[in-house]
C-alpha cells in the first residue's frame, strides 16, 4: 500500500502529514487544509477570526465552523479540568513576554506588566450554534494555545480518510493524531521524546487510533532579564507555573483532549496530576524535574 509523507512548518511548528492509500495528492491538501486553520485561528494575524473576536468584545462575531467548533472544545476542556487548561491566559502569556511568534521574540526581554490575579476563565462566553457567533465578555481574550495544534491534527486526518486515504497521521508540533490502517500494519508506534535528551525517547506507545501530545517547559523557552520562562500558564496567579514535572504526555481519544490534559496534568503538578489522569482515565507518561519516570500502559518505559 502506497505511503506518502509530506514535512513542512505550520502554527509555528514542525508538522508532518503521514497517508497511507488514497490520491497520491493527499498529503498535499492536508497541509493546505493546516495552513487554512492557521489562517483562522492564530493570534498573531491581525485578520484571523481569533484576532477579530478577542478586539470586539460583548459583540456577538459570526465565525467559521471550525472557529465555533474550537471555542467549543476550549470551554469544555476548561470545565473537564476544573480550569486547569484555562484558555483565558491570554493577558498572562503576554505578560510573561510571549508577545510575538516564538521565531520573533528577542533573546531576552525586560520584565512586563503583571496579568490579571486570576484568569477569568470560560463561564461568561456566550455562544449561539444557530447563527455560529461567539460573544466574549469584557476582558476575556481567547488563546487556545496547544489544543489548537491537536484540534487540526484530529480535523485534518479525519478529513484524509473520509476523503479516501485508508490511514492517516497528522502531526502539528508534537501533536498527533492516527487514524485508520498504518503503514505497517500493526499499529501506530509513537515514542515519547527524552525533554533532557532531544533526540532520545524515554517511552513509546502503540495505538490503533486516537492522539498523544506533550506538554513541557524544556521548549519554547525565552529570558527575562537574564531568567528563562516560559508559556505554560498558572491560571490561579496568572505566571508561568512552576511545576515539579518536566514533562507530560497523554494518549487520548484524540489530539485535543490529550493537548488539554497534558496542560492541565503540568499544572496541576505530579500528585494532583495524576489524580486528574486517573479520573478521566486517559493514559499518561510524567517525567519529574528530578528524572523520576511515571509510564502507565499503554504507554513503554524504554532503557534509560
Amino acid at each position: 500500500m502506497a505511503v506518502a509523507e509530506h514535512a513542512f512548518r505550520v502554527m509555528g511548528c514542525s508538522s508532518r502529514v503521514l497517508v497511507v492509500g488514497g490520491d497520491t495528492d493527499l498529503a498535499f491538501r492536508g497541509r493546505a487544509r493546516l495552513e487554512q486553520l492557521e489562517r483562522r485561528w492564530s493570534r498573531f494575524l491581525p485578520d484571523s477570526e481569533l484576532s477579530r473576536l478577542n478586539e470586539e468584545p460583548e459583540t456577538p462575531v459570526v465565525v467559521s465552523d471550525d472557529t465555533y467548533l474550537l471555542a467549543e472544545r476550549v470551554c469544555a476542556a476548561w470545565v473537564q479540568t476544573d480550569g486547569a487548561f484555562d484558555p483565558t491566559v491570554l493577558d498572562a502569556i503576554e505578560a510573561a513576554g510571549y508577545d510575538a511568534t516564538f521565531d520573533e521574540l528577542p533573546d531576552d526581554r525586560p520584565v512586563g506588566a503583571d496579568g490579571p490575579t486570576v484568569a477569568p476563565g470560560c463561564g461568561g462566553i456566550e455562544m449561539d450554534p444557530v447563527v455560529r457567533t461567539i460573544t466574549l465578555p469584557r476582558g476575556v481574550r481567547l488563546d487556545p494555545g496547544g489544543l489548537g495544534k491537536g484540534l487540526a491534527a484530529d480535523i485534518v486526518a479525519a478529513e484524509l480518510v473520509a476523503a479516501g486515504a485508508d490511514g492517516a497521521m497528522v502531526d502539528v508540533g508534537g501533536d498527533l493524531r492516527v487514524l485508520g490502517v498504518p503503514p505497517g500494519g500493526d499499529g501506530w508506534n509513537v515514542g515519547v521524546e527524552d525533554a533532557s535528551h532531544p533526540g532520545q525517547d524515554v517511552a513509546q506507545v502503540r495505538l490503533a487510533h486516537g492522539g498523544v501530545a506533550t506538554s513541557t517547559a524544556a521548549f519554547r523557552t525565552w529570558n527575562v532579564e537574564g531568567h528563562p520562562t516560559h508559556h505554560l500558564i498558572d491560571p490561579v496567579v496568572s505566571r508561568p507555573v512552576a511545576s515539579d514535572l518536566m514533562s507530560v504526555t497523554i494518549a487520548a481519544a484524540d489530539a485535543a483532549w490529550a493537548e488539554a490534559l497534558s496542560t492541565a496534568v503540568f499544572v496541576r503538578g505530579l500528585e494532583a496530576g495524576r489524580e486528574l489522569v486517573d479520573g478521566v482515565g486517559a493514559a499518561a507518561c510524567l517525567v519529574t524535574t528530578d528524572g523520576r519516570l511515571f509510564a502507565q500502559s499503554p504507554f513503554e518505559e524504554m532503557a534509560r
